[in-house]
C-alpha cells in the first residue's frame, strides 16, 4: 500500500483543491510562525476547498486552549505539534476530537531518544531534520539512515517523515525508511506558500507508484 501524502503549508484553497482532487490524504495549514502561516480566515477557506480531506494546523507556541480554539473555529481535524508539548498536552487534545502529530526534530544522535516519549499520545510521529532557527526542516533532508533508525525505534506505531522531500528524491526514502506518511511543503511549490500543479502531481505520481520491498 503507498504511503500517504500530507501537503503542508497550504495557503491558497486553490491549491488546497488540486491536493484533494490528486489524492492527497492530509493537509497542513500554518500558525506557528514564518513565510506560510496563516490567519484563521485563510485557514477556514483552505479546510473548505479541502473537501472533507483532514486539514491539520501546525502550532509552534500556543497553549492548548488556543490551539482547541482555532480548531474549532478554522475545522481543523488535527494539529502537528512543535515546540515544547507534553504528553498531558497531546492527550488533552486527543481528548477534543483532535488528531495529534508529535515532531521529533533530529540534528544529533541523541535526538532519537525523543522518539518514545513522542509516541505516546499521537496518532503519528513526525520526523524531520532540526535546522538552526527555522521552525520547520527548511527544506534540507533528513539523513536516511538517521531517519531509518527512526523508523526502527517507532517499529508499531505511525510515523511521518518530513524535510527536503521532491518528486525526484522520494522515492529512495520510501525503499530505505519505510515511512507510513511522507510530508512535503517546499518541495513543490514556486515559492512558498505558493504550490506548483506540475510538481505536486509528479510527487504524487512518484508515491503511488512506489511498491514497498517485502
Amino acid at each position: 500500500m503507498p504511503a500517504k501524502i500530507k501537503f503542508c503549508g497550504m495557503m491558497q484553497p486553490a491549491d488546497a483543491a488540486l491536493a484533494a482532487d490528486t489524492g492527497a490524504a492530509y493537509l497542513g495549514v500554518v500558525f506557528a510562525g514564518g513565510p506560510r502561516a496563516v490567519t484563521s480566515e485563510r485557514a477556514r477557506a483552505v479546510v473548505r476547498a479541502a473537501g472533507g480531506v483532514p486539514v491539520f494546523g501546525v502550532f509552534g507556541e500556543q497553549s492548548p486552549e488556543e490551539i482547541l480554539q482555532i480548531a474549532g473555529q478554522v475545522g481543523l481535524s488535527g494539529a502537528q505539534l512543535h515546540g515544547a508539548y507534553s504528553g498531558d498536552d497531546a492527550s488533552r487534545l486527543r481528548a477534543a476530537g483532535l488528531q495529534v502529530w508529535r515532531v521529533v526534530r533530529i540534528a544529533v544522535p541523541s535526538d532519537l531518544d525523543l522518539l518514545a516519549e513522542a509516541s505516546a499520545e499521537s496518532e503519528a510521529v513526525l520526523v524531520e531534520p532540526r535546522v538552526s532557527h527555522a521552525r520547520g526542516g527548511a527544506g534540507v533532508p533528513l539523513d536516511l539512515a538517521v531517519a531509518r533508525e527512526a523508523r526502527a525505534r517507532l517499529a508499531g506505531h505511525p510515523m511521518a517523515l518530513a524535510g527536503g522531500l521532491t518528486a525526484e528524491n522520494v522515492l529512495q526514502a520510501l525503499d530505505v525508511v519505510r515511512p507510513e506518511i511522507v510530508d512535503v511543503s517546499s518541495g513543490v511549490e514556486q515559492q512558498p506558500g505558493v504550490k506548483d500543479t506540475q510538481k505536486m502531481a509528479r510527487f504524487v505520481e512518484a508515491v503511488f507508484a512506489h511498491t514497498p520491498v517485502s
